[in-house]
């Protein structure tokens, strides 16, 4: 069955946003039709990293293509909270463009900054007032829960420190981690899996806190480590395979030369 649309050479958001609607309404797509809010959750994250993925990768063409999955996205969740009653694509975007409004007073007031340090600040300061922020451990609950584990933590420490709740330097920072491992080691010597689980998480976080103060994105250094990771295994693999090796088959000790080995090649990166 045809719909009423008019197809063309080049669309706008309107287009789109017809087109959910469409999609969406009697006689559409049974897909489309089914889908909530929860159940397609996951895609929204997917085609986010997907956008991540192409700015990592410096591709303009995928780029433009996975940004416009993730507006596919927001455009599919509007459409449904307009079908409830609750808002629409016009009023997300009349929200957006007030919050820009209200947090940019250096452009549209007569708030003068020095610089971005100033720019920050306005901006934490009006966000805590618009969200009726009262304590700082508002700030640090309104972190959502969702957010990757250790970009979760780097954002709740940079809050707690804004406030002085901070160490001073590096050498404190490295201290607390090597107390946490420690504590760890105690914890596994005890076998007590609620234990262990918390002081594993302590070290975790204090990881985190160590990678604030050497300037390091954690979420960003782990990411390149399991890259790092599967480089070198791929490169025990290939060693293996040339001296007909079965690693399924052979001792830890062996595949840790391998391993050394594969550490070694200069050409690991490539």
């Amino acid at each position: 069955m045809s719909v009423d649309f008019q197809k063309k050479e080049q669309y706008e958001i309107q287009d789109l946003l017809q087109i959910m609607e469409l999609l969406r309404g009697e006689g559409g797509c049974p897909w489309d039709r089914e889908q909530n809010h929860h159940s397609i959750r996951n895609n929204f994250l997917e085609e986010t990293y997907e956008v991540c993925e192409a700015i990592d990768q410096e591709d303009p063409e995928l780029l433009q293509e996975e940004l416009g999955d993730v507006l596919l996205q927001v455009v599919f969740h509007a459409r449904m909270e307009e079908e409830a009653g609750r808002s629409d694509f016009q009023k997300i975007c009349d929200g957006i463009c007030k919050k820009l409004i209200l947090r940019h007073p250096h452009i549209f007031g007569d708030v003068t900054v020095s610089g971005t340090g100033e720019v920050l600040a306005n901006w934490d300061k009006i966000k805590q007032a618009s969200k009726g922020q009262t304590t700082v451990t508002e700030t640090l609950k309104s972190v959502p829960t969702t957010f990757p584990a250790l970009m979760r933590s780097e954002k709740v420490q940079k809050r707690a420190a804004k406030v002085g709740f901070d160490y001073p330097g590096m050498d404190l920072a490295m201290k607390s981690l090597e107390s946490e491992l420690e504590e760890l080691k105690e914890a596994l010597e005890q076998g007590n899996q609620a234990c262990i689980d918390e002081e594993l998480g302590d070290l975790l976080f204090s990881a985190v806190n160590v990678a604030r103060f050497a300037h390091s994105d954690p979420e960003e250094a782990l990411r390149r480590a399991c890259d790092k990771f599967i480089r070198r295994f791929a490169q025990v693999e290939r060693l293996a395979q040339e001296r007909g090796i079965r690693m399924q088959d052979t001792s830890i000790e062996k595949l840790d030369e391998l391993w050394e080995e594969a550490k070694g090649n200069k050409n690991e990166n490539r």
